[in-house]
């Protein structure tokens, strides 16, 4: 039986799997679901009965699937401190102390209810794909952040010498100026701090035109790792 169960739970690829990840899934959005709701204001007692209903009947069928994965699991006590095992307990631990206990401080532990969003990570292979593209461009990036950096401070710098001494108060110290240079560089532009000076309005410019670029580059090498990250799996597939 303990050998059926783990196909069922730990296989993706067989019929049971596939059911059984889809049904985990939905009561993950589910839960989630019922957890943003209950956050609105003026919930009638009516909805408020029925995103009880679904918290309870979604924490007992989490707490069953902790439990069966502790069962089939060839190492038990390493899948219990293993990242998903933590995850899989945190998402079922709140509800419980929260519902043992009449200390209302410890209803805030009910806050952990959001790691139940990263259960999802485990039952989507997409998103398995971004460790291995990680792995593939994760020197780049670094190099990437690296420059990114050292733009983000002469941008702060330049901006800094153009519009302090007309705008002291703004552009008090490079530091100051530094939450121009973020918005500036990701080409947000929120427009609560700007340049007035024709100097500053120049360095402006390029800095947009770099800007661009720093936005565009991430989003290239992302890409072209996920691809390259298909063709692994695709390999290990057929192998």
């Amino acid at each position: 039986m303990r050998s059926q169960l783990r196909n069922i739970i730990e296989d993706h690829t067989s019929k049971g799997g596939r059911i059984f990840d889809s049904i985990i899934q939905f009561l993950i959005f589910s839960s989630l679901l019922a957890y943003a709701i209950n956050t609105l204001p003026n919930n009638t007692p009516e909805t408020k009965y029925l995103l009880r209903k679904i918290e309870t009947i979604s924490v007992i069928i989490f707490t069953i699937e902790y439990v069966l994965r502790i069962y089939v699991a060839k190492k038990p006590i390493r899948y219990i401190f293993s990242f998903y095992g933590i995850i899989d307990l945190l998402a079922i631990l709140p509800f419980f102390i929260s519902n043992s206990t009449h200390l209302l401080s410890l209803r805030a532990f009910r806050a952990l209810r959001i790691f139940r969003a990263f259960k999802l990570v485990r039952y989507n292979k997409a998103l398995n794909r971004f460790s291995i593209a990680y792995r593939l461009v994760r020197e780049e990036m670094i190099l990437f952040l690296t420059v990114a950096g050292i733009f983000l401070f002469l941008a702060s710098a330049g901006i800094y010498y153009f519009e302090n001494p007309i705008q002291p108060k703004v552009f008090a110290s490079i530091f100051h100026s530094a939450w121009w240079a973020i918005v500036t560089l990701t080409t947000v532009g929120y427009g609560d701090i700007y340049p007035i000076t024709i100097g500053g309005r120049v360095f402006t410019f390029f800095i947009l035109l770099i800007g661009v670029g720093i936005v565009t580059i991430p989003a290239g090498l992302v890409a072209s790792a996920l691809t390259e990250a298909r063709k692994i799996e695709a390999k290990i597939q057929r192998n």
